[in-house]
């Protein structure tokens, strides 16, 4: 069956590959990439919604073999429609399924796109039904892989965003304080942005306190959503 559905997606990828549907990718992103160019976003989505159909009355288990396979592919594509498909199944994930998720960002996330797209896609929707695992999610903050450490604070998001885990929002911002690198920073930001929708006065709390430390990039995410005059607040040295 997966050589059959990666022959149609080929077949429906070629298909679609004309000037009109393609976007330069590299303008958002400061790494180089390996594909530079590629379908739109839009696209690709139709083409992962129309085909997910003819594997939709699979079990969990089988769909997220298919998505394994299809990461082995190892192009954004097939990488795109992996961590789309995952999410389809998430009423159905258990425990044990963070042991894939995790050895899928450690071996196939190589960008913040794809670290977004699977930290707030399948891991995040995973913690958010198992809060007991930022435990595991927290470890990746201190690891040299800078796509964990972003990840540690991206899988968040989902559940602080449903009102749950802002301890461990705020534990996770603190090992990641001071991290160096400005795509770790953004992506504890963009946590406490989220976190602060939901819990205004205590991500407040946070921020002022710890606001000599962050580095400005980190700030500036957190407080995006801030009133004007509360923003030069926090902002000001």
């Amino acid at each position: 069956m997966i050589n059959s559905i990666i022959k149609n997606l080929k077949t429906e990828l070629k298909k679609q590959d004309r000037p009109a549907n393609r976007i330069n990718y590299q303008q958002f992103f400061k790494e180089k990439l390996k594909e530079p160019t590629g379908l739109r976003t839009s696209i690709l989505r139709d083409i992962s919604n129309a085909h997910f159909r003819s594997i939709d009355n699979q079990s969990k288990d089988n769909i997220l073999k298919i998505c394994n396979h299809l990461l082995k592919d190892g192009t954004r594509y097939f990488r795109f429609f992996a961590f789309e498909w995952a999410l389809k199944v998430k009423k159905d994930y258990e425990k044990a399924d963070f042991k894939l998720f995790e050895g899928w960002l450690k071996k196939y996330v190589n960008d913040w796109g794809s670290c977004d797209a699977l930290g707030t896609g399948a891991l995040g929707h995973l913690v958010l039904k198992y809060p007991e695992l930022s435990v595991q999610t927290q470890k990746w903050a201190i690891s040299k892989n800078m796509w964990l450490r972003r990840a540690a604070a991206v899988s968040l998001i989902v559940p602080v965003r449903n009102k749950l885990l802002l301890d461990e929002v705020f534990q996770t911002a603190d090992i990641l304080l001071t991290d160096p690198e400005d795509l770790v920073q953004k992506g504890y930001g963009w946590m406490l942005k989220v976190a602060g929708d939901r819990f205004p006065d205590e991500v407040y709390k946070y921020v002022m306190k710890n606001k000599a430390d962050m580095p400005r990039t980190a700030l500036r995410y957190a407080v995006e959503k801030y009133p004007t005059a509360k923003r030069r607040e926090v902002m000001k040295k």
